[in-house]
């Protein structure tokens, strides 16, 4: 093959090992992530105390494992983030967790069809001046017949996760090049079912800012 122009890191997260946490292992996890829960500057916001956790695939990614979590609150808000490890002769070690919030949930957006939460967890430095987000992506489908997600940067798949208990987690670059993730869920026969950005599109926030005024 020739070379490629497209030199990105893929393909870099081992694909999950574990099945979704329970029992102790869930509650010690859950502990972690109850406290970055807490650490939540929320500004004044009142968003309440979190429910049930609904755990995510693990992927291990430079000596580290991520298990993503989100969590409903009695405030209607959700809480998302991860709880992250080392594996030791002794057993994981080493805990790190993150939570943020959002009043963005799926049920009051009809229109998605993958409810998708993000965060960066490093960086890839490829040709000089050029360096890639490594950004952790955990979501579920809200479609049916969904199998594996993949996440693609410039139509160049960078990752990919069965669907696990209809949930899936990804590590993959973005921001590269002024290239940005979608992800993509496919059937079992590989028909492209939905896609998503990470990101709002700028001319639908344009869009409802000339509906709302327009409604004044």
């Amino acid at each position: 093959m020739p070379p490629t122009d497209r030199f990105v890191i893929s393909f870099a997260a081992e694909p999950p090992q574990e099945s979704l946490p329970y029992g102790r292992w869930a509650d010690t996890l859950r502990e972690h992530f109850i406290a970055a829960c807490r650490a939540i500057d929320s500004e004044g916001e009142e968003i309440g105390a979190p429910g049930e956790v609904s755990w995510f695939p693990d992927r291990t990614y430079a000596g580290r494992t991520y298990i993503p979590a989100v969590a409903r609150t009695d405030e209607d808000y959700e809480l998302f983030g991860y709880v992250s490890f080392t594996e030791a002769a002794g057993g994981p070690s080493d805990f790190e967790a993150h939570a943020d919030f959002t009043a963005e949930v799926h049920e009051a957006n009809p229109d998605w069809k993958l409810d998708l939460n993000d965060e960066v967890i490093g960086t890839w430095r490829g040709a000089p001046g050029k360096s890639a987000d490594i950004t952790l992506v955990w979501g579920i489908p809200l479609i049916p017949g969904g199998a594996v997600v993949t996440a693609e940067l410039a139509n160049l798949a960078v990752d990919q996760c069965d669907l696990v208990e209809e949930r899936f987690t990804l590590i993959a670059p973005d921001n590269f090049r002024e290239d940005y993730i979608e992800v993509k869920l496919f059937s079992k026969r590989g028909d492209e079912l939905a896609r998503e950005s990470l990101y709002v599109d700028d001319d639908d926030d344009d869009d409802e800012d000339e509906d709302e005024a327009a409604e004044d």
